[in-house]
């Protein structure tokens, strides 16, 4: 449905070489020719996913769905933005459990009265959404707490890099417990009982390639997206946090908005899995991916989150997002729940006063 976007890959490799627009156009161009790529990764990991079930399914979507926000993320490390980075990591947190949750649950809901889904698979996503919220509350408390003893702002800066890596090392390790207890301790608690995997679809080469050229298309996509960030964001008033909380976590989610096909086949629990399970492979995989690297290429980024705002909108979508995974069961009103908080908390962001 989206393919006709694919033009725009041609159209921004002209703009790129040869013509040389503004930022604005050019960052346009990019980001809607990053949309209908990243949901070919998406469709690629779906037909994966009737072949190899709804746990592994979901996390191969996951995957290669944060797959767009790891190279965006790490394009904009090396343009050193790292307020960007952050911005785009909580963004996508947030996006996945309200926009992409709250749509599926929103246009399933629409067609069914009711929609029920495994409890069990959805109360232990429910508890790693918890641990995300404490994993990245405790950096930023320990930052005010440095700032309540009257440590200086250099110190401050250097003790706030040697947590973040320390702490990723342990989030990184929480992540491989995670996979270990998804995919083989506890595998047949949290695959649904008398599902059988389908087998129509695209071949499994098929798959596999189509997420390969996608990659690489979307790792060039990325580099020119960031580097019109800044002109883009100027040309039309905006902040560029507000960009890497709201409109680059859009761009980058589009993979995951498979989770709405899903719901619509009242497959909820698939639904699930790629929603929660993105935003827990964000949480403890890709963000402590990127403060690792940022200290490898000499520009050491640290998971403190300094806008209160920002932070509170983490703890709301997690508490609400855990709240309503844990019944067994969902209607469309949770999914427009949802949805309303996230367009609250982006016009919030929008008209958020930036202190230059």
């Amino acid at each position: 449905m989206l393919n006709w976007l694919l033009i725009f890959i041609p159209i921004t490799l002209g703009l790129e070489f040869f013509i040389h627009p503004s930022d604005t156009i050019l960052f346009i161009s990019a980001a809607l020719a990053i949309v209908p790529v990243a949901a070919n990764m998406g469709q690629a990991t779906e037909n994966l996913a009737t072949k190899v079930g709804p746990t592994i399914g979901g996390l191969l979507n996951a995957t290669f769905g944060n797959a767009t926000e790891l190279i965006i993320a790490f394009f904009a490390l090396q343009a050193g933005k790292p307020e960007v980075v952050k911005a785009s990591i909580t963004g996508s947190m947030i996006g996945n459990m309200l926009l992409v949750l709250g749509l599926a649950l929103f246009l399933g809901g629409l067609k069914y009265q009711k929609q029920t889904f495994n409890k069990e698979i959805a109360g232990a996503l429910a508890n790693l959404l918890l641990i995300v919220m404490i994993a990245f509350l405790i950096p930023a408390l320990f930052d005010v707490t440095e700032h309540v003893s009257g440590i200086t702002l250099a110190q401050t800066k250097t003790s706030d890099g040697n947590f973040s890596l320390a702490a990723s090392v342990v989030l990184i390790g929480l992540y491989v417990c995670n996979m270990i207890f998804a995919l083989v301790t506890h595998k047949d608690m949290l695959s649904p009982s008398g599902e059988e995997h389908e087998e129509e679809g695209w071949p499994v080469r098929r798959s596999m390639a189509t997420l390969v050229v996608c990659t690489l298309v979307v790792a060039w996509l990325s580099e020119v997206l960031v580097g019109s960030l800044e002109g883009f964001s100027k040309g039309l008033g905006l902040s560029e946090v507000f960009a890497g909380l709201i409109i680059i976590p859009i761009i980058g989610n589009a993979a995951e908005h498979s989770a709405s096909v899903f719901a619509v086949k009242n497959k909820l629990d698939l639904s699930i899995q790629i929603a929660l399970g993105a935003t827990i492979q964000i949480a403890l995989l890709v963000a402590p991916l990127l403060v690792i690297v940022s200290f490898l290429i000499g520009k050491p980024m640290d998971l403190v989150i300094h806008r209160p705002l920002e932070m509170a909108a983490l703890v709301g979508a997690t508490l609400i997002t855990a709240g309503v995974s844990r019944d067994g069961e969902t209607n469309w009103l949770e999914g427009a729940m949802l949805l309303g908080i996230y367009l609250l908390l982006a016009l919030a962001f929008y008209y958020l006063p930036v202190v230059v």
